[in-house]
């Protein structure tokens, strides 16, 4: 028999290091990841950002853990929807599903608000609702044009990330030397005068936007070496890393700016710290630096969500003659990224930067919770030798999610609410009260 008779179907090779995830998994987050929160965090928290960073990392280090065990258990997928779905309950695992559409939709939005708001740092006369408009186009634009940036350019914007916050490191540094007034070197931690266990746990559950993103490591279980081992470290060390470097970043920017002081513009208001630490040269980079990060985000988020509806309009769980349709020129599910780019604008031009952050969050910490419980599930209720560990990790990652959660705000949560009561009802309708196949919120091949 020939050679070409015998050989199996085509897989992944295991070619990644586990330095090759981590890296991966920092590029998906992106190195500045806490500086489009900072005003936002430091006005719900009193100014305590660095605390509210901490606190979530904690929870992102647990639910991590999980994420690491679930994907070494479904190698194929690293969807929160598969693993709830299968190891709980389908319906559970569809509700999870649901959650994550939230966080797709709402990221466009959030980016468009930022990037509307940074453009007006450098053109203050253009009225926002103008730049709204100019970069929800843009990102519409640039994914019907078929735009894709490839992975090496997305890693040369993480390195040059990394060196615009290394000169913002230098320029705070040299800042705090020369004005000793500004060095409360606690203060950022805890500041008696402002301290509310409220409006930090308020700031935390905006500051966990900050490590959104780190579950994208379990993606590649199938093409890493060891990946029972190599993915939950990656997972874990991609957590650490991100917090210590965003804990720095505005451990920094506290200190620079303290919380007594407003800012000009509470969503861009990172801007202006590097513009007091470093002069309006280091304004303008570090403004211009994380406008191209936020239409990169905008623009990937909003063609990732157009893929995922087309999943479904193709698998007829969304109107197939809408949904399901590939422009044939350019490969490209025309119809969706329209309508997302509709609906992106709408929610730029009536809500805050604030409140879309929080809805992600609102999404995503139940897919968190999600992965959790399904990992308690999986490695210590099913478990025929029962391990602390197996036990801890989902237990206080649950615990931890949940409490981020309840502290959102109350508008989030009446709006994630409603998105969740629609999608729990459009569920029960399209299966016969979850009796038929369930909707499949998996991410359709390239």
């Amino acid at each position: 028999m020939s050679a070409a008779g015998t050989a199996g179907p085509a897989r992944l090779r295991r070619v990644l290091s586990l330095w090759d995830l981590v890296f991966y998994g920092i590029i998906l987050i992106q190195p500045t990841a806490p500086m489009p929160l900072f005003g936002v965090v430091s006005d719900k928290a009193h100014g305590h950002v660095v605390t509210a960073v901490l606190i979530a990392m904690v929870a992102m280090l647990f639910t991590g853990i999980s994420y690491g065990r679930m994907a070494a258990a479904y190698p194929s997928s690293g969807s929160a929807f598969t693993y709830v779905g299968r190891e709980i309950n389908p319906a559970l695992g569809y509700v999870t599903g649901w959650s994550m559409v939230l966080d797709y939709i709402m990221n466009p939005l959030i980016c468009t608000i930022w990037c509307s708001k940074a453009a007006g740092n450098f053109v203050p006369e253009i009225p926002y609702p103008v730049w709204a408009v100019f970069f929800i186009s843009l990102f519409t634009v640039l994914n019907l044009r078929g735009v894709k940036a490839s992975a090496r350019v997305n890693e040369s914007l993480a390195v040059a990330m990394g060196v615009v916050i290394v000169i913002f490191f230098a320029a705070a540094i040299r800042y705090l030397l020369g004005h000793p007034a500004a060095q409360a070197w606690t203060r950022p931690f805890y500041d008696p005068a402002t301290f509310q266990f409220g409006a930090v746990f308020t700031g935390t559950s905006i500051a966990a936007l900050t490590y959104i993103g780190f579950d994208g490591v379990s993606t590649l279980a199938e093409e890493v070496r060891d990946p029972r081992r190599n993915v939950l470290r990656a997972t874990v060390l991609v957590c650490v890393i991100t917090g210590v470097l965003a804990s720095a970043e505005v451990y920094l920017g506290q200190l620079v700016w303290p919380a007594s002081k407003p800012f000009p513009d509470i969503d861009t208001a990172f801007s202006f710290v590097a513009g007091a630490a470093g002069g309006p040269a280091l304004f303008s980079l570090v403004n211009f630096t994380l406008l191209v990060a936020t239409i990169g985000s905008g623009t990937g988020t909003q063609l990732a969500l157009a893929r995922l509806l087309y999943g479904m309009g193709r698998s007829d769980a969304l109107p197939g003659r809408f949904f399901g349709v590939i422009e044939p020129k350019r490969g490209i599910p025309r119809n969706n990224v329209l309508a997302i780019g509709a609906i992106a604008l709408i929610g730029a031009l009536s809500m805050s930067y604030s409140l879309g952050a929080q809805m992600i969050n609102f999404g995503a910490l139940l897919a968190f919770m999600g992965v959790n419980a399904a990992a308690f599930l999986r490695y210590y209720v099913r478990a025929e030798r029962k391990q602390w560990t197996m036990l801890a990790a989902p237990a206080l990652g649950f615990v931890f999610c949940l409490f981020i959660w309840l502290n959102l705000e109350w508008p989030a949560k009446l709006a994630g609410s409603v998105w969740m009561i629609a999608g729990v009802a459009y569920g029960a309708w399209r299966t016969k009260g979850f009796k038929r196949e369930l909707v499949n919120f998996e991410m359709p091949p390239e």
